[in-house]
């Protein structure tokens, strides 16, 4: 599970929503930069810009915005993005991999580190605890767009290892290298998905008590709300009423 998507409607009750969204706008414009950077600025041929151009639009970023942060980078102008990924344990061990985009190392280094320490976990080694996790291709459809076994078909002829279904939505997982492929002959039945990306994908889940997933959720809002970071995936459970108690 990823901790931006499982935890967001958690930071966006803080009564700080324009905050937050500004910093969501800026962290997506940086990855549509370094995206286009990377490869060509045609979405249709560069699978990471169209994976971030997708999840600008399932935050209402304006078009504009979008627009400028492509040019960015064609206009050479765009400063130079370090991607680094971090691994640590939070209380409980539960394992943290946090994935950041950087113009100074040692900064965003010491900014994650402190966020781990003063959380009583701790940063590790790269390698530390990826072990623990799949990288994998996730699409995401909402769940109008088909019904459980239409979505399980289609994303099986399309080259899909899984797909989990519920009134949330449809998520598709499939090989890393895949996702350029299974995205677009989904896309192709089924329409735009609200989400792609590259994503970890804890191979188990640890159970944790109140206290501590309490302790885990602080910890992960720290991280995300740093500029530099991108994503952060957990391998913890929380509980349903804990959910409901940190909404609340």
């Amino acid at each position: 599970m990823a901790g931006h998507s499982q935890f967001k409607n958690i930071m966006h009750r803080k009564g700080r929503v324009d905050a937050v969204r500004s910093k969501v706008f800026s962290k997506l414009a940086r990855e549509i930069t370094v995206a286009a950077k990377l490869g060509t600025p045609d979405p249709s041929m560069n699978p990471r810009l169209r994976a971030a151009i997708l999840a600008a639009r399932a935050e209402n970023m304006p078009k504009d915005n979008i627009e400028r942060a492509i040019k960015k980078a064609a206009g050479g102008d765009a400063e130079n993005y370090e991607e680094i990924r971090y691994e640590g344990y939070g209380p409980g061990g539960a394992a943290l991999i946090v994935e950041a985009q950087t113009d100074n190392r040692n900064r965003t280094a010491s900014d994650v580190r402190s966020a781990f320490t003063k959380s009583g976990g701790s940063l590790a080694e790269t390698g530390a605890v990826s072990f623990m996790f799949d990288r994998v291709g996730l699409v995401a459809f909402d769940a109008k767009v088909a019904d459980a076994d239409t979505m399980l078909e289609a994303a099986i002829e399309a080259g899909a290892d899984d797909v989990k279904s519920d009134e949330g939505g449809h998520e598709i997982t499939c090989d890393q290298g895949a996702l350029g492929d299974v995205s677009k002959t989904l896309e192709a039945r089924f329409g735009e998905p609200r989400r792609t990306a590259l994503i970890w994908r804890a191979q188990n889940t640890v159970d944790v008590d109140d206290e501590t997933a309490e302790k885990l959720i602080r910890l992960v809002e720290t991280i995300e709300d740093q500029d530099d970071v991108q994503n952060v995936f957990v391998n913890f459970a929380v509980s349903d009423a804990m959910m409901a108690k940190m909404q609340g």
